[in-house]
């Protein structure tokens, strides 16, 4: 026998089975190992589930303030703000949260960096799970950055900003709240009015609101 044939019967796998292996208990336990990793949910996926359901509660949340709706009128009446020192910020907060609610995220993160832009620190906090929801963690990075660092004269500590906000998303989710009704059938109808008017152009972001969407935001707020 050569060198050659004494390597490859070395190398060569036996086929008799062990003694005393098991092949039913063996694909069992591979069975199990198999569905235990499948119940393991993947953590960026837990987190980004999370995001989503915190930030349909600070939206709901902020949809639902007694002086939403003014902000949403003052608003819509100033069609020719284009600055930051010309918009109302809030009303560009609001109607942000009310296009992510009724399914125009493009368009909710628009008006949301915008409010943002003018140092709002709750659109800030909306884009920062937006973005964690999407699983774009630099991004969520970049915005909680701007709402924990990067504030120049803030009426409040920003731990102390986000602490509260996180504390109410918490609350609210699991315990419910009637301030948190989300968008009615009529709301909603609204802003596919405004983004249909928008159907025929190059642009996707839904335009401002109108004095149609203020009117029936007041319905809601009343109710």
């Amino acid at each position: 026998m050569t060198a050659i044939d004494e390597l490859l019967a070395d190398a060569r796998i036996p086929t008799t089975r062990r003694e005393g292996f098991d092949v039913g208990a063996a694909l069992r336990r591979l069975a199990r190992d198999g569905a235990a990793a499948a119940a393991r949910p993947d953590p960026d996926m837990v987190r980004a589930a999370q995001a989503g359901q915190r930030l349909s509660v600070v939206c709901r949340w902020i949809l639902n303030k007694p002086d939403a709706a003014d902000h949403v009128d003052r608003l819509a009446q100033e069609p020719d703000a284009v600055t930051e020192d010309q918009l109302d910020v809030d009303g560009a907060l609001v109607f942000a949260c009310l296009l992510y609610l009724t399914d125009h995220r493009e368009s909710a993160q628009f008006w949301w960096q915008l409010a943002a832009g003018a140092g709002h620190r709750a659109a800030a906090y909306c884009l920062h799970l937006h973005h964690l929801a999407l699983g774009e963690t630099r991004e969520a990075r970049h915005w909680l950055h701007e709402v924990t660092d990067n504030v120049v004269g803030a009426d409040a500590p920003n731990e102390t900003f986000l602490a509260v906000l996180e504390a109410v998303a918490l609350y609210v989710r699991r315990n419910g709240s009637s301030l948190t009704t989300p968008p009615t059938g009529g709301l909603e109808m609204e802003v596919d009015r405004l983004a249909t008017i928008r159907a025929g152009s190059s642009c996707i972001i839904v335009q401002r609101p109108d004095q149609r969407l203020a009117d029936r935001l007041h319905d809601f707020t009343r109710r």
